[in-house]
């Protein structure tokens, strides 16, 4: 199985993030405009937080707050799971399952370098899957072409 370096490859490694003292229908927007499930949140260059479709259900929908003038620090999650290029793609679905969350920030050197998914996951596992059932499909029939 793969790396995470390989899924930021295929997708890029392209980053939407939004500030602290963003408001929250801001991000909300920015999440709407690019179909994201979350944000990185940056201050001054460093990631301090994410900011992701749950985080908003939970502690502005669910909480009935005026998402214009909740800003982004009051909701976002502080404590932010994250990967590295390395990390094997079984290893980063194993977080995300046991974790229950959706997306990993890639790290390299304590710098954000991009951000996976649960559906960049799938979509790796279902290409190596593809791939394996056509190398066995070739492998059958060509020891049938030589059997028969």
């Amino acid at each position: 199985m793969g790396t995470v370096h390989d899924i930021l490859a295929r997708k890029g490694s392209s980053l939407h993030t939004v500030h602290p003292g963003d408001d929250v229908l801001a991000a909300a927007r920015l999440m709407n405009d690019h179909k994201i499930g979350s944000v990185i949140v940056m201050m001054e260059g460093s990631m301090v937080g994410i900011l992701t479709e749950r985080d908003i259900l939970t502690r502005v929908v669910a909480q009935a707050r005026d998402p214009k003038s909740t800003r982004v620090a009051e909701v976002m999650t502080r404590k932010v799971l994250t990967c590295r290029p390395t990390t094997r793609l079984n290893e980063a679905r194993k977080v995300m399952r046991e974790q229950r969350i959706r997306h990993l920030p890639v790290l390299d050197d304590n710098r954000v370098v991009g951000m996976i998914s649960i559906g960049d996951l799938n979509h790796a596992e279902h290409d190596i899957l593809v791939e394996t059932i056509q190398s066995m499909e070739m492998y059958i029939a060509g020891g049938s072409a030589t059997m028969v």
